[in-house]
Formats: structure tokens, C-alpha cells, sequence
């Protein structure tokens, strides 16, 4: 249940995999990746819907857990029918997304959907889920390179002249 969705370890098609792709893609990446199907209804099993979820930290990488805090969380499920495809059956998509975004909620639930029908699923990870990848791993370097700018090399005088403080002392 306590897992961070950041690190590759588990298999990258995988649904949690996906899921976690779809909550931090940009509303204006998901809709046009999925424009030819924002025209099909979908039967809503829940509604998006904003509330509050507690978030647990961690000190350090092995302390014990602590109750860091609340976020607001938008979620919300729908079912798909299969219309456009060889099968009656009808796939659920469920969103849960940081934030009040209702529109971003409904796409990824949408995708999610998508994702499941396999007449759909390689079509949806070329359009929708590769340029997130693209795009979260540009944030991220962008994010890595602004932190690098900040690094400060502390250096003393006597590493710099290459005398230890010990022989330093001696003398």
C-alpha cells in the first residue's frame, strides 16, 4: 500500500504504473492525445470529486512513519462501453489526481479505461503515455540542473595547498 510510483522497479506497463503516469500528465496533454474519444459519454460510477487524503513522511530512508499532512485529492470512476470495438464488454476507469482539477480527474479515468482495452492499449501508450514519460523526465532534469546550479564545493585552504590540519599543527 506505502509504495512511491517514482522509482522503475515494478514492470512500466503495468496499471498502479500507468495510473501513477496519468495523475501528473498535463490536462493539455491528455486532451489532445485523446480528443477522438472526449466524444463518447461516459456512464459515471462516481463522479470527480474533491476531498482530503493523509499523507505519511518517512525520516530519513529507514525511520518510522509519521503523518506528514493532509492534500486535496480529486478522484472519481467511469465506465466506457465498447462501442467502438469487437467486444460488448465495458471497461472502468478510476482517477486519482493531486488537486481540484475535475478535467483532469475525468481524463485520466478515461485513459485508464482505454489503457485496458487491448484494441486500444498500444495506441493510447505511443499517443498518451510516452510523451508523459518525455515530458515528466524534462521536469525532473530541469528540476535536477536548477539544483545542480546551487551546489557550493567547500573547500579549505589547506586541502587546496594539499597540507593536512595534522601536519599543519606539527609545524
Amino acid at each position: 500500500m506505502f509504495q512511491s510510483f517514482d522509482s522503475t522497479a515494478s514492470h512500466p506497463d503495468s496499471r498502479a504504473q500507468w495510473i501513477a503516469l496519468l495523475a501528473r500528465a498535463p490536462v493539455a496533454l491528455m486532451e489532445s492525445a485523446l480528443a477522438s474519444h472526449l466524444a463518447r459519454a461516459p456512464v459515471w460510477l462516481r463522479r470527480p470529486e474533491t476531498g482530503l487524503m493523509m499523507v505519511q513522511g518517512r525520516a530519513g530512508a529507514t525511520g518510522e512513519r509519521f503523518n506528514l499532512g493532509e492534500v486535496t485529492v480529486t478522484r472519481c470512476a467511469l465506465r466506457l462501453d465498447g462501442a467502438d470495438t469487437h467486444e460488448s464488454a465495458s471497461h472502468v476507469g478510476v482517477a486519482y489526481v493531486l488537486g481540484r482539477s475535475h478535467t483532469q480527474a475525468r481524463l485520466a479515468a478515461i485513459a485508464d479505461a482505454l489503457l485496458q482495452d487491448p484494441a486500444q492499449n498500444h495506441r493510447i501508450h505511443v499517443e498518451l503515455l510516452a510523451p508523459v514519460r518525455q515530458h515528466l523526465a524534462m521536469l525532473h532534469g530541469e528540476k535536477h540542473a536548477r539544483a545542480q546550479s546551487t551546489k557550493v564545493e567547500f573547500f579549505t585552504v589547506a586541502r587546496e595547498v594539499g597540507v593536512t590540519t595534522d601536519d599543519a599543527e606539527e609545524e
